[in-house]
């Protein structure tokens, strides 16, 4: 189901889907540019990558993971230049100009 090594050898940011295993906490911040409230974890990729998830809880609900925890993502992979790789775009965009992306957990799309 992943797609992650094609996406990193390529151009960025890129639509991705893969399944991962929780590693930390979910932290939750306001975001500087969009003043909106954001949850990310870190998680590996089926794959071995290491990677943050960052999710728009002002547009879908927070996801109750913890470590150890598995799920499916679909969102746009994106460089951080001195950081892990992030994955965000994790909901649906309610203007419709965006991909919808999701995460799935526990027999839930949170979208």
């Amino acid at each position: 189901m992943s797609n992650i090594a094609a996406a990193l050898a390529g151009p960025l940011p890129t639509e991705v889907d893969f399944g991962a295993t929780v590693t930390s906490p979910p932290r939750f911040f306001t975001g500087a540019m969009s003043h909106t409230r954001h949850e990310a974890f870190d998680c590996r990729t089926d794959d071995g990558l290491a990677l943050e998830i960052v999710d728009n809880v002002d547009i879908a609900p927070p996801v109750s993971v913890g470590p150890g925890d598995r799920i499916a993502v679909r969102g746009e992979l994106v460089h951080d230049p001195g950081r892990a790789p992030l994955v965000h775009w994790t909901h649906h965009d309610p203007a419709a100009q965006h991909a919808d992306g999701w995460i799935d957990f526990a027999g839930r799309r949170y979208a």
